[in-house]
This record gives structure tokens, C-alpha cells and sequence, in this order.
């Protein structure tokens, strides 16, 4: 499983709409027993990470510019993106 960050934009929430936002960007946190049953692991809305059928979600390339702040703030398993440091 890579060790570099992955992220997802959410594109289903029905089940889930207070712990998902549509089209948010997510950062996927490894979980290679979730992968086997379809599901991905993100940090959600409020701030925990749980497992979420991947059919919520498609893979995104994000820009050089994010991928930079990222690894200043790395320390975190994860980042909120709606909150990025100065």
C-alpha cells in the first residue's frame, strides 16, 4: 500500500450526511482489511476516521501546491483541507 497521502472528493452522501460533504476533497488513510471489502478509510466531519463504502468517493491528483503543504503539517494523519495552514 503507498505511503504517500491519497485524496477523494465525495460524490454520494445519502446515508452519511452529517459525517460527509459532497464534492469535499478527503485524505484516505491506509487500510488495506477496509480495501478488501470496497471500503476506504477518511478522516470525516467530525475529525475521526472511519471506513466508507469507496463507491462514495473518486480518486483525485492534487495540485504540486498541496502536495507541499501537506508535508509541512505531515505530522497528522490526516488534513483537513477546509482548514490549511498560512
Amino acid at each position: 500500500m503507498s505511503t504517500k497521502p491519497q485524496f477523494v472528493i465525495c460524490i454520494k452522501n445519502e446515508e452519511h450526511p452529517a459525517s460527509l460533504q459532497l464534492w469535499k476533497v478527503y485524505c484516505v488513510l491506509p487500510d488495506e482489511k477496509g480495501a478488501r471489502h470496497k471500503m476506504i478509510r477518511v478522516v470525516d466531519e467530525s475529525g475521526e476516521d472511519y471506513l466508507f463504502s469507496a463507491s462514495y468517493f473518486v480518486p483525485v491528483k492534487l495540485p504540486q501546491a498541496v502536495k507541499t503543504i501537506w508535508q509541512k503539517v505531515k505530522q497528522r494523519p490526516c488534513l483537513n483541507l477546509t482548514r490549511l495552514p498560512s
